[in-house]
């Protein structure tokens, strides 16, 4: 099937590594152009050799508006207009243990809705102008099947959010040819899941392969989807042919057994 993603101008954000590289690695496989943004220009750089394509390297704190304005107004000025937006800046979920209630911060709660809703929203709201202008754009959110569960309070909320907000850019947007999906990844096969698997065993003195064989139970599929997995997903929802599917939230992580979503 032909994409139509040939000559299509791309936004990734949180380009440097997991999910949003590969993201970045098949929009540009798929013929797109492609922005890669991230904080760190030396990640950035080290990601962009990576991909094989017209890219640039740009940038940006997502948590900044200024910033965010900044680095698509670049994007405009150089590439006439964006067609995609794929918003996949976010802090790692999983990384340390999850407190509960009583020792919960507000920084913990505010500070992941900051970089992950908001930073969305930041971006969605600087790219929306050159989109509505064509009358025609994709916009894809990265949030995670922490919106399905519960068990961390600041995770369930960053994601729920990202959904709510992707059904009212799509209800929005939608009359100017607009489409706005949500992706949820599960546990997903990066570069940062051999360490979380040896500190958890660590942490549970058990060996590593105990720990990955659990990780890999809680998938129908009995293993972890990868991140280029998770990027073919993206793309197709990227693409003119994923028309029809717009405000919804699509769970990419391998099916979550015992569970029913309608």
């Amino acid at each position: 099937m032909d994409l139509g993603l040939d000559g299509a101008r791309a936004i990734v954000t949180g380009a440097s590594r997991g999910i949003g590289l590969a993201c970045a690695q098949a929009l540009a496989g798929e013929g797109a152009s492609v922005a890669l943004v991230a904080r760190s220009a030396d990640d950035l750089e080290r990601a962009a050799a990576t991909v094989e394509g017209t890219t640039l390297a740009v940038v940006a704190d997502t948590t900044d508006d200024d910033a965010v304005r900044a680095m698509v107004a670049r994007v405009v000025r150089e590439w006439g207009g964006v067609d995609v937006l794929v918003n996949a800046a976010a802090r790692p979920a999983g990384g340390g243990p999850i407190p509960p209630l009583t020792e919960l911060t507000d920084d913990a709660v505010t500070g992941e809705f900051d970089t992950k809703v908001m930073g969305y929203l930041r971006c969605a709201r600087a790219v929306a102008p050159s989109m509505i202008a064509q009358g025609a754009g994709r916009i894809v959110n990265i949030s995670g099947l922490n919106a399905r569960r519960t068990g961390s309070i600041a995770g369930t909320i960053r994601n729920v959010a990202v959904a709510a907000l992707t059904a009212n850019l799509a209800d929005e947007l939608g009359p100017h040819g607009i489409g706005a999906t949500c992706v949820h990844p599960g546990m997903t096969e990066t570069e940062r899941i051999p360490q979380l698997v040896a500190d958890q065993a660590a942490a549970r003195g058990v060996p590593d392969a105990e720990v990955r064989r659990g990780l890999e139970s809680s998938t129908s599929l009995r293993r972890l989807i990868t991140a280029a997995e998770v990027a073919d997903v993206v793309v197709f929802l990227s693409s003119p042919r994923s028309v029809a599917i717009t405000g919804d939230s699509i769970g990419a992580g391998g099916g979550q057994p015992g569970v029913v979503h309608y």
